[in-house]
C-alpha cells in the first residue's frame, strides 16, 4: 500500500498535542511517518513531541518561526518524502484506520489529487456548552470540472498526492490562521487545483474526531475570521481576471443578503450583518496585497517607500 507522511502543524497546545501525535501513530497503515511543525512561543510542545519521538522512528519534530499555518504546512511538506500527504490538526484525534482510508482512496483513484474526510463531534464533547466546528460528509462524492465542483472540506482533514503541490505550488502564506488575511489557505488550494483540472475526493470513511470547542463568546471571532479568509482569496482570483470566482464570491454574500432580509422578516433568525462586515473587511484588507499573478499567491506588503 501507498506510503503517507502526515503533518501536524501545532501552535501553544502542549495539553492536545500528546493525544494527537499518539492517535495518528496507532495507526494501522504499514507505512508512515509523522512530522510535526510547532511554531510555539515556548518549548513546551517540543520537550512533548521529542520525548514520543525517543521511541518512535517514524516521528520528526521542528519548530519554526515566524508563526502562520500555511508556513507550517509548507515547511511539512519540503520536510516530508511520501507521495501522499495527509494533513490534520492538534486539537483532532484521528481514527485508528485514518491513514489507510486516505491510502485506499488515492489507490482506489489514480486520477485523485486531493481528499478531504470527515471531521467529527466527539462523544463526550456532545454535551458541552459551546461550539465545534465540524464537517459531515454524507457519501462519496467526486469533485471536478468535469462532475461539478464547489469549495467543501476542513484543514483538520485532508490529503494531497505531493505531485499536486509540485503543480500547484505552495499554500498561500498571507491566507491561513496566524496569516494577515486569517483562515482559507486550504479552500484558496482547493480553487487553484480545480484551476489546474484536478479531481478532489469527498469520502466519509477517512475520520477524525474535533476537540475544538469554542466557547459562545469565542465563536463570532473564529466566523469572522472564516469570513476575511473567504474574501481574501476570492478577491485574490478576482484580481487575477478570473470569474468564476468573481461567481462564487457573488453567490457567497447573495447568500448572506437573502439571510439578513429573512432576519428582519422574522428577529429569532440569526443576523448576518457581522458576516458581511467581515466579508468587506476581508476583501478591503486583501488589495493591501500585491499578487504573483502567475502562482496566484499573495506577496508579502511592500514597506512603506519602498
Amino acid at each position: 500500500m501507498i506510503r503517507v507522511s502526515v503533518v501536524i502543524p501545532t501552535r501553544g497546545r502542549p495539553d492536545l498535542i500528546a493525544r494527537s501525535v499518539r492517535a495518528v501513530l496507532a495507526n494501522d497503515h504499514p507505512d508512515f511517518e509523522v512530522v510535526v511543525v510547532d511554531q510555539s512561543d515556548d518549548d513546551r510542545t517540543g520537550e512533548i513531541v521529542r520525548a514520543l519521538a525517543q521511541s518512535d522512528r517514524r516521528l520528526r519534530y521542528v519548530h519554526t518561526l515566524p508563526p502562520g499555518l500555511s508556513r507550517a504546512y509548507n515547511v511539512g511538506i519540503r520536510l516530508t518524502t511520501a507521495p501522499v500527504i495527509a494533513f490534520t490538526d492538534d486539537d483532532c484525534v484521528a481514527a485508528r484506520d485514518w491513514i489507510s482510508s486516505v491510502a485506499r482512496a488515492f489507490d482506489a483513484d489514480p486520477a485523485a489529487a486531493m481528499l478531504y474526510g470527515t471531521v467529527a463531534l466527539p462523544n463526550e464533547l456532545a454535551t458541552r456548552a459551546g461550539i465545534v466546528p465540524v464537517l459531515p460528509i454524507e457519501r462519496a462524492e467526486r469533485l471536478d470540472q468535469r462532475n461539478g465542483f464547489r469549495i467543501y472540506g476542513m484543514g483538520a482533514n485532508y490529503a494531497m498526492r505531493r505531485s499536486l503541490f509540485e503543480r500547484v505550488g505552495g499554500f498561500d502564506e498571507i491566507l491561513g490562521g496566524g496569516g494577515p488575511l486569517r483562515s482559507s489557505q486550504d479552500f484558496d488550494f482547493q480553487f487553484r487545483a480545480y484551476r489546474c483540472g484536478a479531481v478532489v475526493l469527498l469520502r466519509p470513511e477517512v475520520t477524525v474526531d474535533h476537540y475544538g470547542l469554542r466557547t459562545p463568546e469565542q465563536w463570532p471571532e473564529t466566523q469572522r475570521a472564516y469570513c476575511i479568509g473567504n474574501a481574501a482569496f476570492y478577491v485574490k482570483h478576482i484580481r487575477c481576471g478570473d470569474g468564476g470566482a468573481a461567481l462564487r464570491l457573488s453567490r457567497s454574500i447573495l447568500k448572506l443578503i437573502v439571510r439578513q432580509a429573512r432576519h428582519l422578516v422574522d428577529r429569532s433568525r440569526p443576523s448576518q450583518l457581522e458576516h458581511l462586515r467581515a466579508y468587506l473587511d476581508g476583501a478591503r484588507e486583501s488589495l493591501r496585497y500585491p499578487i504573483d499573478r502567475n502562482r496566484r499567491l499573495y506577496l508579502p506588503r511592500r514597506p512603506a517607500g519602498a
